[in-house]
């Protein structure tokens, strides 16, 4: 058995993708860090670290993150809260019924995926 320590990003811009991320979810950015650290923690669970990398990001990612609203709200009102922190709607899977999710970028491309939590699904 193992316990995720950390989900790791590459990035070129950690402190400000960390940054992104700290306003999204909520979550800390290390005390120590610095606006030009290579890497940059945002203390959760799990932990999100993001490390300075050369090369850009060249393609889908294999790894993603799953995520939802808490305290009551809707998965609506989250895709427009993290759209105005500078995530983007890459792809709209809603369907009708209510059901589906919206695949989100952040402000360096990753993929993520927006979807109700589980107070929004009907019985």
């Amino acid at each position: 058995m193992i316990d995720v320590h950390y989900v790791t990003f590459d990035c070129a811009r950690p402190y400000e993708l960390a940054t992104f991320w700290s306003r999204a979810t909520g979550w800390e950015i290390h005390p120590e860090t610095e606006v030009d650290d290579d890497e940059v923690l945002v203390s959760g669970a799990p932990n999100l670290l993001f490390i300075r990398v050369p090369e850009g990001k060249s393609v889908k990612n294999r790894v993603h993150l799953d995520v939802n609203g808490s305290g009551g709200t809707t998965r609506d009102q989250e895709v427009e809260r993290l759209a105005g922190l500078g995530a983007t709607v890459h792809e709209d899977r809603r369907r009708p019924d209510g059901s589906g999710w919206v695949v989100m970028l952040d402000p360096e491309g990753n993929e993520f995926c927006v979807c109700r939590a589980d107070y929004e699904k009907q019985p």
